[in-house]
């Protein structure tokens, strides 16, 4: 270990250690999180002097950024994640589904942790002692989150049991231990055991000449203490293997029965450590820093710099441990030691480590009837039918609405241009795309066809580089020219652009979207997109892949507002807007639906709006760090998040002007890196029909007692809940619209087209 490094450990655990011992500090840290995150259990105003004066003193921009006003981004997570943990205890909700949300809880929780949390440790370790815009400092922020995250992992174990048991009584698979197999089912374990997992273990003893071994980000392990041949204790480690399934299905069970791989394997320790006496066994698992750092301000090929990057992720610091709930302080004490880990970042856990392995589960075979029926994205409304897609863009802007509409007829946009000789040019941003993209085998194609073709290709895209590595290189080698994404900024924009060569001349096709072109998470998230012809969009289009492929100033734009040159601006430009509204007389509105909500400058310019009186409504699904409710600052704001069988993506912002709509759309959330350190579209819908269509899929979403949950102004959540009234789901009746509208437009086709094949999209070999 490094010098630096082991400062650094020594730093931490002191710290810790001493923070236990200080009755001042928990104090202190228990007062912060009363009176800035905590304030009540119940939605009252925060009772504090200083938010109570708000009532009787005019409010200044200044006092806009008081600590009071602002929640901490990352308990704000938490929060979100929480919410989805409790759609798991909704029974109504199939019982599979149900054990989705807790698998989703758990691979959230992991992304969180290699992340985030390990940033805050990098920034206490490095002794930054800024505070966040909700008054914490990191090491405030590292105490709290360990504080909830170990109270929700404990209600994951306990619903994770719960749902369970609720499979067995609905007669469905069931997950035992090895003890309440039949006979049959412990032989034909003995045998797996033997012909499977045995060949692949690999016992690793520690001692003064065997070094504790590196153990990978997300693997299971087992610590065992034992008593070697000659009579001294001592530990050893054993990795279970990650290419074997996790949950063991046992085919001679009358009934369908599975066992854990790491039972399987503890059960049979002796036989790994013969001649020693096994005296304990604890599964444990490791999350490690996995933030890519790539100093950008001195490297010459971007690409080789990831790739780097990509090889010293796999050996960073361990952020957090899962443990099975022991009474061995021994083996923790050996675990804590050997991998710098303090109390705090030690998980003991009631049940199964990592249900993660759900995932898996659930898609096995014969799993229907404790799932939803198959969800089947619709033909889209604006397409009754699409044999000539650019001929129908021509003719007016086409509106798509992912997954209730199907990703299909952006897929054939990219295909038909690369197999249309009258296309001379496709340029297109990815961000992260399928592991079998057919999106990336149309843009091959077209090059080997002679087009140029131009793909900025996002390598900084978290956790998707190998596979944007792979894609950018069959893209070379096909023929097209590959931008490996800006120096100091992420391309998050969406965006595609066809030239084509018509009788008339030169003829621009543009895709804008709020969501990824992956064709796989396009059947999951909730996304909108937009087909135009329209000139002004084209050369935008051309303007935006000029100046992101060349030293080209930026220019004025049209239509497109661009980040980060441009979209904070005009979002305190629209707010401000419906601010005069007011003042002038009218009625101001705003309904904005994003992912996140965290940029303090913006928060700020939406409490000066609700200060004004203009109604704002906004539709948050994660991160929101806006504090509505509070009296004579945010009475006029109200945030709900929507949870449910679809992930809800899409970024709508619509805004009354005074009787003169406008709609946009837009790739960004409302949070520093968007609009600060990543290149994002925002663009307008003009089409009154569209923008109709959507005001109503908004008013759905104000409207949804069944997924919605409110935000208090103390920063919890409360499930709407519809009582006596009609229950409203918003993602149910989305989907039902679809359907309706798809055989409403079958019923216009001619049956001879209806029965032509449908267009068979290409994949990548």
């Amino acid at each position: 270990m490094s010098e630096i490094k082991k400062k650094n450990v020594t730093k931490k655990r002191t710290t810790v250690a001493a923070e236990k011992k200080t009755p001042a500090v928990v104090k202190r840290a228990a007062a912060v999180a009363k009176k800035r995150i905590k304030s009540a259990a119940a939605a009252e105003p925060p009772a504090t002097g200083e938010v109570q004066d708000v009532r009787e003193k005019q409010v200044t921009k200044a006092d806009l950024k008081r600590p009071e006003y602002f929640f901490n981004r990352e308990l704000s997570w938490l929060k979100f994640n929480l919410r989805v943990l409790r759609e798991a205890e909704v029974e109504t909700t199939p019982i599979l589904e149900r054990l989705k949300f807790i698998a989703i809880t758990s691979s959230n929780l992991d992304e969180f942790f290699m992340v985030r949390v390990a940033g805050l440790w990098d920034q206490y370790e490095n002794g930054v002692s800024r505070k966040d815009p909700s008054g914490l400092t990191v090491r405030e922020q590292l105490r709290m989150i360990s504080q909830a995250a170990h109270e929700q992992m404990k209600l994951e174990s306990k619903i994770l049991t719960d749902v369970l048991a609720d499979l067995k009584k609905a007669g469905g698979p069931e997950i035992k231990s090895i003890e309440e197999c039949s006979e049959a089912g412990k032989e034909w374990l003995e045998n797996y055991y033997q012909e499977m997992v045995y060949p692949v273990l690999t016992p690793m003893a520690v001692d003064a000449s065997r070094p504790f071994p590196f153990l990978g980000n997300k693997t299971l392990n087992l610590a065992v203490q034992l008593i070697t041949i000659d009579g001294e204790e001592s530990m050893s480690v054993v990795q279970v293997p990650s290419l074997l399934p996790r949950l063991i299905e046992i085919p001679v069970e009358e009934k369908r029965t599975f066992v854990y791989l790491e039972e399987l394997i503890t059960l049979h320790c002796k036989t790994l450590f013969r001649g020693c006496q096994i005296l304990d066994v604890a599964p444990f698992r490791l999350t490690r820093d996995s933030d890519l750092d790539v100093d950008e301000d001195d490297i010459e090929d971007l690409l080789q710099e990831i790739e780097k990057s990509l090889r010293q992720r796999k050996r960073g610091a361990a952020r957090r441990m899962e443990i099975a709930r022991t009474a061995n302080s021994k083996i923790k004490k050996f675990l804590e030691e050997n991998l710098d880990l303090t109390d705090e970042e030690i998980y003991e856990i009631s049940g199964p480590l990592d249900a993660t392995c759900f995932f898996k589960f659930v898609s096995l075979d014969k799993m229907w009837p404790w799932l939803y029926e198959p969800f089947v994205p619709q033909r889209p409304k604006d397409l009754p039918e699409y044999d000539n897609l650019f001929d129908r863009i021509k003719e007016k802007d086409i509106l798509l609405f992912h997954p209730y509409e199907s990703f299909d007829p952006v897929v054939k946009f990219v295909s038909d241009a690369a197999n249309d000789p009258k296309v001379l040019a496709i340029k297109q941003t990815l961000y992260r795309v399928s592991g079998n993209s057919p999106i990336v085998a149309a843009l091959a194609r077209a090059a080997e066809n002679g087009k140029q073709v131009t793909v900025l290709v996002e390598l900084k895209a978290r956790f998707d580089e190998e596979n944007n590595i792979l894609w950018a290189r069959r893209l070379e080698k096909a023929g097209a020219h590959v931008i490996y994404g800006l120096v100091g900024l992420k391309t998050h924009a969406k965006i595609i652009l066809v030239v084509r060569q018509e009788a008339d001349g030169i003829k621009r096709y543009v895709h804008l979207g709020t969501g990824n072109y992956n064709d796989s998470t396009a059947k999951l998230y909730t996304d909108m997109g937009l087909m135009t012809a329209n000139d002004q969009f084209g050369s935008d289009a051309s303007s935006f892949f000029n100046l992101l492929s060349g030293y080209s100033r930026a220019p004025i734009w049209n239509k497109l507002v661009m980040a980060p040159i441009g979209l904070r601006e005009k979002i305190y430009e629209l707010i401000e807007n419906e601010i005069r509204v007011v003042n002038e007389g009218g009625e101001g509105h705003i309904i904005a639906k994003m992912n996140s909500l965290l940029d303090q400058p913006v928060i700020q310019k939406l409490y000066e709006a609700s200060m004004a009186g203009v109604k704002i409504e906004l539709i948050v699904r994660g991160i929101c760090t806006l504090r509505p409710g509070l009296e004579g600052i945010s009475e006029n704001i109200t945030v709900r998040s929507i949870v449910g069988r679809q992930l809800e993506h899409s970024r709508i912002f619509w805004f009354a002007n005074n009787g003169n709509e406008q709609l946009y759309m837009s790739s960004a959330d409302w949070m520093p890196r968007n609009l600060n350190d990543r290149v994002e579209l925002f663009f307008p819908v003009e089409t009154e029909e569209h923008i109709a269509r959507i005001k109503e899929i908004l008013h759905l979403y104000l409207e949804d007692n069944v997924g919605a949950h409110m935000m208090q102004s103390n920063g919890s959540y409360r499930r709407v809940m519809a009582g006596k009234g009609k229950k409203i789901s918003s993602q149910s009746q989305l989907y039902e619209q679809a359907q309706l509208a798809a055989a409403e437009n079958l019923a216009k086709i001619p049956m001879e087209q209806r029965l032509r094949p449908a267009p068979r999209q290409e994949k990548e070999e």
